[in-house]
């Protein structure tokens, strides 16, 4: 199973769409890995530099329907090839969220009060996240402010998730 844990990526915006996330002009590469400079090349996002602000960063928490736009898998490789195997939002584009979890990856959607809270508490400052997949909870940190969330995914996103993906989930049980 993948790493749902790590340092946080605030991006502080709705309806980020698949070609802010990998720009179309990069569709015809021939690998996943060739994606992986091109992440959020072309975001609108005042003050993001995508060429220093995603390293080292391995979660992302953003507002609503993060994920709009083409229903393309590039979007969730280009993510996964970073290193970002969890995006946390108020909700996502209905196909987007599905290519997350078909490749193995986590779509986490959160009430809009609880997005809310936690961009008030911890977008301005280093956060940390711990993700406890079997309890359903993460607990965000950042020096001596801790907080714990409660998610929920379905059963059949779960087995994706704990298969690695549905090729994995497909083969385990095909």
């Amino acid at each position: 199973m993948k790493n749902f844990s790590g340092k946080v990526l605030f991006l502080d915006r709705p309806d980020i769409n698949t070609d802010e996330i990998i720009p179309a002009r990069y569709l015809s590469e021939n690998t996943k890995q060739a994606l992986k400079p091109f992440l959020f090349e072309d975001i609108n996002l005042e003050g993001f530099d995508y060429k220093k602000d995603i390293r080292g960063r391995s979660v992302i928490i953003t507002r609503d329907n993060f994920g709009c736009g083409s229903s393309r898998e590039h979007a969730p490789w280009a993510l996964q090839e970073n290193g970002f195997n969890l995006v946390i939002a108020q909700g996502f584009a209905r196909i987007f969220k599905r290519n997350m979890f078909n490749c193995g990856m986590m779509a986490v959607e959160l009430p809009p009060e609880i997005i809310d809270r936690i961009f008030s508490v911890f977008s301005k400052l280093e956060t940390e996240i711990e993700t406890f997949f079997d309890r359903s909870s993460f607990t965000l940190t950042s020096g001596e402010i801790k907080e714990s969330v409660k998610f929920e995914i379905s059963e059949f996103d779960r087995a994706l998730v704990s298969a690695g993906g549905w090729v994995e989930y497909a083969d385990s049980r095909y």
